[in-house]
This record gives structure tokens, C-alpha cells and sequence, in this order.
């Protein structure tokens, strides 16, 4: 049995390779075949690697043919690709474990961990997490228990869902509730719908909308820049101008209004821009009173249907609402191609608003009855 290149293997370790060989042979087993053993077991193990994104892949593309809806694999692939990749996407599937599957559910979203803040999306993560599992562990990738199990085993680490204290947010909209709302909107005249149908596009906040004056506004490149100190921030956070991509419609709103004031759309009184409360008031009269509709709960509408709808990254979104991200994504999405991607994710939801089918591979076709 030869025991490496006499160039490249000391004596000393020669010897030690030779001992244990001769203890193989004296507990009866050959050392050349138990060597060969080794490498067979170890190339099975490499065959078997798949990493957790791999595998959801492979899963969608043996299921998605027996779902009833088209959107489903869309679904299933956003939602992970949001909450579940970035933590166990590049992982081997059979290296997922309890405290992975952990991770994943009690992340931070918006300050809360995702299982409180967004109970109902979370379980769905979940549900997807363990089937994935249980389809890598019927096809050899893994082996043991399933970590993302609820019954029996996550319901002891986790409140149920009923049990999670529902989180206020502002009422919003549904999403797909939106194109109706925008045309009986558009139909509407005055500074406050053109200002409401403004911020709904731009999912700009109250704030930043009725402070908003011309010296912002960019026409050759079609931006819209909100200066840091109007931009709404964690407390001690450093915060930068907000650039908003603006889409056709927005532009032709800004046509429409005068040009002779300092602000896009102007108050009463001389110097001043809406009231707070002007598109609030306006939701009301429409038949929207607060309890069903807030004109910060659209951000929410926008929020959902990018998550449901579209492919677009997480990050995308959150710097379309200005949201504080890492200074290294937010360096990312500040270089050439990755502005004209917010530019298109904001092309799309206007396209959204006004009913028409918005152009690229982000969108998700929506049907009136979704089932699976």
C-alpha cells in the first residue's frame, strides 16, 4: 500500500500512516479498500451539496406545473428571496438547523422582529421554509428532523399566531383596490387631489409633499430631491437627500401647476405650502374616513404589492420610501444601473395606479381569484 510521494510525505508522517493501516489490518479490515470507502463517501457527500436557494428552485420548478395559479411560484420565490435567502440562501440545505430557521422569523423589520410585525407573511416564510426542507430531505440532500416544523416544535419557541399582539399600523388601501381609487381620484379637481395623486406615486410621506417647493425639482433629469433635514429618520441616524425617480405622470402634474410660488403646491396663505391634514380631509369627502384609508397608509399599499406582486429586491423598496438602509447597499443603489432600476420600479407602480400592465420581468400578472 503506497503511502504518498516520498517527496511530499515525511517519515514521521509515513510512520503514523503506516501504524494506523496496520491497525485496520489487525482489527480485519483491509486499509486499501477502507481508503477507498473514504473517497466514495466523500464524493457522495459533495453530490449531495444544494444549497438552500438551489433547492427552492428545483422545488418550484417540479411543483409549479400542478399549482392553480400562475402567481404562485412568483410568490413563493419574493417572499424568500426577502426574508429567507439573505440569512440561508447560500447555505447547504442539510446545515439548516433550528436556530437558522430562528433567524429568519425573528429578524428586525422596521425595528420588530418579522414574526410580531408581519405575523401572517412570516407564517408563510415558514410554511415554504419546511417544505423545501422536507423536499431535500425525500430527495437525500439532508437528513434528521425538520427545524422549520411548527407543531411539536417551533410552537414551543414561538407565540402562535393568534396570540401576537396585531401591530397598529395606518389603515391602508389594498393594493389591488388601487387602479379604481386613482381614477375616481384623477377625476378630482384642485391642490389637494393633484397633491394626494402625487404623493401616492412618488410614496412620498405628508410631510415631504406639502413641503416640496420648485427648486427640488429636476425636469431635464426627472427627479425629485427631498432635502435631508425634511427626511424622516431614526433619531441620531445620518440622513441624506432622498431622490425620487419620477414617472411620467408625476411630471405631467407638475405641468398642470403654476409656477409662480415656491412650493408645488401652495396654501391660502402666502409662503406656505398645504396643510398637514388638506389630503386627509379630501380622503374623507371621497368616502375613505381614517378608519379605512390614511394617506401614509399607501406606502403600506405600495410596500405590499411590491412584496406580493413583484420581484423587485427588498432594498429597492426600501429606498423608494426612504428608508434607512446600510450605507453599503445604499452606495450600491446610488451607482448608473441601479437608479434606472428605481426609475422602472417607479414606472411600474404608476403604471399599477392607472390600471395598465406594467413593462418588464419584476411584475407578476394579477388575477381576480388567486388560489394555492
Amino acid at each position: 500500500m503506497g503511502l504518498g510521494d516520498f517527496e511530499r510525505v515525511s517519515l514521521k508522517d509515513a510512520r503514523k500512516k503506516a501504524n494506523a493501516a496496520h491497525g485496520l489490518v489487525v482489527d480485519g479490515i483491509d486499509p486499501i479498500e477502507h481508503r477507498n470507502a473514504k473517497k466514495v463517501a466523500q464524493a457522495v457527500e459533495k453530490a449531495k451539496f444544494i444549497t438552500f436557494k438551489e433547492a427552492t428552485e428545483r422545488y418550484i420548478e417540479a411543483h409549479q406545473a400542478g399549482w392553480k395559479s400562475s402567481t404562485h411560484a412568483g410568490q413563493w420565490t419574493a417572499s424568500l428571496e426577502t426574508y429567507a435567502y439573505p440569512i440561508i440562501g447560500h447555505l447547504p440545505v442539510g446545515a439548516i438547523d433550528t436556530a437558522l430557521v430562528l433567524k429568519v422569523l425573528e429578524q428586525k423589520i422596521d425595528g420588530e422582529r418579522f414574526w410580531n410585525a408581519k405575523t401572517e407573511t412570516a407564517s408563510r416564510v415558514r410554511g415554504r421554509i419546511e417544505t423545501v426542507l422536507s423536499w431535500s430531505k425525500a430527495r437525500g440532500y439532508r437528513e434528521g428532523e425538520n427545524p422549520a416544523q411548527w407543531r411539536g416544535h417551533l410552537d414551543q419557541l414561538l407565540p402562535a399566531k393568534s396570540q401576537v399582539k396585531p401591530v397598529r399600523h395606518h389603515p391602508a388601501l389594498p393594493y389591488r383596490d388601487l387602479p379604481d381609487f386613482m381614477a375616481k381620484l384623477r377625476q378630482r379637481k384642485g391642490a389637494r387631489a393633484r397633491a394626494l395623486e402625487f404623493t401616492i406615486l412618488t410614496i412620498a410621506r405628508t410631510g415631504d409633499t406639502i413641503g416640496a417647493k420648485w427648486s427640488e425639482i429636476d425636469h431635464g433629469e426627472k427627479l425629485w430631491t427631498v432635502p435631508a433635514g425634511r427626511v424622516k429618520g431614526k433619531k441620531g441616524a445620518r440622513k441624506r437627500d432622498h431622490v425620487v425617480p419620477l414617472p411620467a405622470r408625476a411630471l405631467e402634474i407638475l405641468e398642470d401647476l403654476p409656477v409662480d410660488t415656491e412650493y408645488l403646491f401652495p396654501s391660502g396663505k402666502i409662503g406656505s405650502g398645504l396643510s398637514n391634514m388638506a389630503m386627509a380631509k379630501l380622503l374623507k369627502d371621497m368616502g375613505y374616513p381614517a378608519a379605512l384609508a390614511t394617506v401614509h397608509g399607501f406606502r403600506s399599499t405600495f410596500k405590499d404589492w411590491v412584496s406580493e406582486q413583484t420581484s423587485y429586491p427588498n432594498e429597492l423598496s426600501e429606498m423608494a420610501m426612504a428608508h434607512t438602509v446600510s450605507d453599503k447597499v445604499e452606495a450600491a443603489y446610488r451607482r448608473g444601473d441601479m437608479r434606472e432600476k428605481r426609475r422602472r420600479l417607479m414606472d411600474d407602480w404608476a403604471a399599477f395606479c392607472e390600471g395598465r400592465t406594467a413593462g418588464g420581468d419584476n411584475i407578476l400578472p394579477i388575477r381576480k381569484n388567486i388560489h394555492g
